[in-house]
């Protein structure tokens, strides 16, 4: 992708794309694993098997929900996660980067798994909540995938699709993207390796800095 002159709105993903908490994410299951005498994680391990749906992604780490359904363990997660939300911060060069979509005359939005409410407080709360003119996130903890809230977010903007770009960090991102219709930029500094993304059919963005030299 040369550039971004051909579109006129973006919708950015939150976790991982502009939030930097793959981590956190990883620091909060390991204590759970921990708790339950399961393996702990790497990062790298991580970011090699985290996937959409979320539970699928907890019968990797060794959950029996036989013993204990999902929706226990994926509350548990969330709640431990949010008492330690704001130990992260957002990726460098965010800011100078919804400054200059901005300033180039782009509609900006948020397309998450996370929750609605925390969603919306991490943004006014990190400083970047101004520069959105529609957030949307889910309506429980659970992050089963966030195709259908894209189609309402799709509903909001009321733009031919072409002028719309999806930036996100996951496989899951590329999918929602190909469902809604729209192009998609990846990004891999969040929660996949670079492996995983690069074999998709997708334009691969080193870091957020570089998409200000696509503008």
């Amino acid at each position: 992708m040369s550039d971004l002159s051909n579109y006129s709105h973006v919708i950015w993903d939150w976790n991982g794309t502009l939030l930097n908490d793959a981590w956190l994410c990883v620091d909060v299951m390991n204590g759970m694993l921990a708790d339950r005498n399961l393996p702990i994680l790497t990062v790298e391990q991580y970011k090699a098997i985290f996937d959409f749906p979320v539970k699928d992604y907890y019968q990797k780490l060794g959950y029996d929900f036989d013993k204990e359904p999902f929706e226990k363990v994926g509350m548990e997660f969330m709640n431990k996660y949010n008492l330690r939300q704001w130990e992260s911060s957002l990726h460098h060069g965010v800011v100078p980067v919804l400054e200059a979509f901005r300033n180039h005359g782009f509609r900006q939005y948020i397309l998450s798994a996370r929750e609605q409410t925390e969603l919306i407080g991490e943004t006014k709360v990190l400083g970047v909540f101004k520069y959105f003119d529609h957030i949307f996130g889910l309506d429980d903890h659970y992050a089963h995938g966030k195709t259908g809230v894209g189609f309402r977010l799709i509903e909001e903007i009321r733009c031919p699709l072409e002028k719309i770009v999806f930036i996100g960090d996951t496989r899951h991102d590329a999918e929602v993207a190909f469902e809604l219709g729209i192009d998609c930029l990846l990004i891999p500094n969040g929660h996949q390796t670079r492996e995983r993304l690069s074999v998709l059919d997708i334009p691969l963005i080193i870091s957020l800095i570089e998409l200000k030299e696509l503008l």
